[in-house]
């Protein structure tokens, strides 16, 4: 008859209402947690995640103000309150006398281990009873929720597209810390 049997076609859990609140109130937790760690080290949030991509990178100021999704007015006063706390330093890109780069000090490093060890027991803590698979899967689906995301927010890569027109997944691969 015209009667769809149960199994045959579940519904995807990435259209439900379930799945949607559950991915928001997962973000809410974390962005909590960054915000308590920021403002421990009386930092604001984009601060926070400014010297976690400072500690292996010295972006320029162009290059930074990217990352962070602010202008270039925005990362300059970012840089300025930075710098006077001696959090980073501005040195002149060897390549380009035109450009700056950024580069965090050492006081800026202490303070990103501090802060990245603070975030990382607290997840650590809220993911315990999760079994060993299930943090597995986590990562993997992060991964690619990331990925995902960065991929649709880039207009010069577009997501491919498989022959049915879907689009498809990047693999998981390599990810950027924001702390």
């Amino acid at each position: 008859m015209g009667t769809r049997k149960p199994d045959a076609e579940p519904e995807r859990a990435g259209g439900s209402d379930e799945f949607v609140n559950a991915l928001a109130q997962l973000s809410f937790v974390v962005q909590n947690m960054l915000a308590r760690t920021a403002a421990k080290h009386d930092l604001s949030m984009t601060q926070l995640r400014m010297l976690g991509m400072l500690r292996n990178h010295r972006p320029t100021m162009q290059e930074l103000a990217q990352r962070l999704g602010v202008d270039k007015s925005s990362v300059t006063g970012l840089i300025d309150r930075a710098e006077r706390r001696g959090l980073v330093r501005r040195e002149m890109d060897p390549r380009d006398g035109r450009s700056v780069r950024v580069a965090i000090t050492a006081l800026g490093l202490q303070v990103a281990a501090d802060g990245s060890a603070e975030i990382r027991e607290a997840l650590v803590l809220v993911t315990e009873p999760l079994t060993a698979t299930q943090r597995t899967q986590l990562v993997r689906s992060a991964r690619v929720v990331v990925e995902t995301a960065r991929a649709l927010e880039s207009p010069a890569s577009p997501l491919p597209q498989t022959e049915r027109g879907d689009i498809a997944t990047p693999s998981a691969g390599a990810s950027q810390s924001m702390v």
